[in-house]
């Protein structure tokens, strides 16, 4: 504890962890703490099963049916979910022709836009230059460009293709899904960026309390933890460590559901995600469910887990979300959790305290990804460059091999 770092880390949540590791690839001297005894925080996955019964106050515990407790492994904020073969969508002519002009649009290359300026043109232009129907711009908006709400449409078109090519690529490097999921749960996320930043020198400490952050003329020097400190130049934290620096943007209700079955009409598939469009649904937000299963090693032999979540906008959370409990039945144990949502009231940019967002109700790390993104620019000064990052990781483990 008693030394001078670049960056100490609070937390061991995704956000955390990779920026821990990226700041270490960095050259960044780091020291990374987690006031709790395990990785991932509010994206940790349970285990035993026993733990998520004890978790949610079931006193009464799992039944013999839900096989061995050791065989389960339940994120407790479901991200980077498999997709279903999405074929018959493709295969409807208008949408192929829209998707062939995706594919083909090179932002450097006019003769590329077919009459699109991708400054300009809105997305619900291009959409209309298509006759694309409802059905299919619901599709493409919110399961291909990953958008939450319709606002998007009116916007310059650009960064929208930019998306759908970006789900289009990662279908086409796997072949079946444009996801990734780690067998064991997303909790082995956090632990695989905590072991990468530990090769570049990184220092974790779990079960380490957090006393006080040191500040001293409005700019973070330090963290002391059981009379020692640790002082450093830039704090990175999630919104548990620092309360008074950030505020309430919302609540999302997710509830946990185990299954014995697949999810009907998904073709028996062992995972899958779906998105039901806000406006399908007289919402303002998209109501999202995924499913993992036994194939994933989470849950044991013939089970499924399936979480439904949104973003709480009325009195009654649980009917909210009751169009996608509907697909889920009939469900064999639910666990209900409403989370308030937050967010820093500062860029950090003063006081070098860099906090991360709650995780919200999506199923998939898109608005991670731009938080982490939009720290470390924040952090740095410039955009994170991953092929840089990819050559200084080369050069380190040549060295080794070497």
């Amino acid at each position: 504890m008693d030394e001078e770092y670049d960056v100490i880390v609070l937390g061991t949540g995704l956000t955390e962890c990779i920026l821990s590791g990226i700041m270490s690839v960095n050259g960044k001297k780091v020291l990374h703490m987690d006031r709790n005894p395990y990785y991932g925080g509010e994206s940790s996955s349970i285990t035993p099963l026993e733990e998520l019964y004890k978790r949610f106050q079931l006193l009464e515990g799992p039944p013999e049916s839900m096989g061995r407790g050791r065989d389960w492994n339940v994120d407790l904020i479901p991200k980077f979910l498999m997709a279903n073969d999405l074929m018959g969508m493709f295969e409807k002519r208008r949408f192929r022709k829209f998707l062939v002009f995706v594919a083909n649009f090179d932002e450097n290359d006019p003769k590329t836009f077919e009459g699109v300026d991708p400054q300009t043109t809105s997305m619900r232009d291009v959409y209309r230059k298509f006759d694309l129907g409802q059905d299919v711009i619901d599709f493409t908006g919110h399961a291909l460009a990953l958008y939450r709400t319709d606002d998007y449409l009116d916007q310059p078109c650009l960064e929208t293709i930019n998306r759908i090519k970006l789900y289009s690529e990662s279908l086409a490097r796997y072949g079946k899904s444009p996801y990734l999921y780690p067998l064991y749960g997303l909790g082995e996320l956090p632990q695989g960026f905590a072991r990468l930043s530990a090769i570049y020198g990184g220092t974790y400490m779990l079960n380490k309390p957090v006393d006080d952050i040191i500040m001293e003329n409005g700019k973070v020097v330090g963290v002391k933890s059981e009379g020692e400190v640790a002082r450093c130049k830039q704090l990175i934290c999630d919104p548990s460590y620092i309360p008074e620096r950030v505020q309430k943007a919302g609540q999302v209700i997710r509830i946990i559901c185990i299954l014995s079955h697949p999810i009907k009409n998904t073709n028996d598939a062992n995972s899958c995600q779906i998105i039901i469009p806000q406006n399908q649904v007289n919402r303002k937000s998209d109501i999202y469910v995924c499913m993992i299963s036994y194939a994933h090693n989470v849950a044991a032999q013939g089970k499924y887990i399936a979480i439904a979540s949104t973003t709480v906008e009325t009195s009654e959370p649980e009917k909210e979300i009751e169009p996608a409990l509907e697909l889920l039945e009939p469900i064999d144990q639910k666990f209900v959790a409403i989370s308030d949502l937050y967010e820093p009231i500062d860029d950090g940019s003063e006081s070098q305290v860099f906090c991360s967002c709650s995780y919200d109700a999506t199923t998939h790390f898109e608005t991670t990804c731009n938080d982490i993104k939009d720290i470390y620019k924040r952090m740095v000064g410039s955009a994170f460059d991953f092929e840089n990052m990819k050559r200084k990781q080369n050069d380190v483990f040549g060295e080794a091999d070497q």
